[in-house]
This record gives structure tokens, C-alpha cells and sequence, in this order.
């Protein structure tokens, strides 16, 4: 039962954080274009306008995927408890590989959108 929890706890840490960083950036977007926090692509570090549009985009993107993945990933680690451990380390690292699709599959959604919105200088269209 024990290991059962901590996979339960693993699972919960990936959407926690990113509606957690979501919601961040949606109202709290990093002051100064950095390269240590924040969402850091040659896009969106070409100026200000860059730099917040692409918070926005993805801390919204993040938010509504952390809400979706919680109960995805809550709810199937009740079909395995009493189980084996390979059976519940082997759903835990599946459960993260999808998790994982979602955390960095949401690069290209928004470089996409700051393609849409600005050139390829910054500018505005």
C-alpha cells in the first residue's frame, strides 16, 4: 500500500504543478525576459509583448491541461491498489509519459499562436 501511495503522490505532482504555473502566468507574468523561469523560446524572448502573450497563451494551456490530467491521473491508480508493484509502477510511468505528452506537447500549440500573432521580428500583424 505504501508504494501504492507514492505513485499516487508522483502522479498528482505533474497537473498540481502545471495548474499551479498556470494560473501563475496567466496573472503573474515573469517581469524581466529571462533565461532561467518562465516560458524561455527564441519567440517568445524577442520583446515584451512576446514574452507576455506566450505567459498567457501557455499558462492558460497549462491550467486547463493540469484540470484535465488530474482526475486522468487519480483515477485509473484505484484499478491497481492491492496490486502488484510492477503493476502500479508500470500504470504510474504510463500515466507520466502521457502527463509528460501534454507538459511539453504544449510548446508547439503556443509557438504556433505567437507565429500567428507577431512576425518573425516581434512585431505585432
Amino acid at each position: 500500500m505504501g508504494f501504492w501511495v507514492f505513485m499516487l503522490l508522483m502522479n498528482v505532482m505533474v497537473p498540481f504543478t502545471m495548474i499551479g504555473f498556470g494560473k501563475m502566468f496567466l496573472h503573474h507574468i515573469p517581469d524581466e525576459i529571462n533565461g532561467v523561469f518562465g516560458y524561455r523560446t527564441r519567440m517568445s524572448t524577442k520583446n515584451r509583448d512576446t514574452w507576455e502573450f506566450a505567459h498567457q497563451y501557455c499558462g492558460r494551456l497549462w491550467f486547463i491541461f493540469g484540470l484535465i490530467l488530474l482526475p486522468l491521473s487519480i483515477v485509473p491508480m484505484f484499478f491497481v491498489i492491492g496490486q502488484s508493484e510492477d503493476a502500479i509502477g508500470n500504470l504510474g510511468g504510463v500515466i507520466c509519459i502521457v502527463q509528460c505528452v501534454f507538459l511539453v506537447g504544449s510548446i508547439f500549440p503556443t509557438e504556433r499562436a505567437l507565429r500567428k500573432n507577431f512576425d518573425r521580428n516581434g512585431m505585432r500583424r
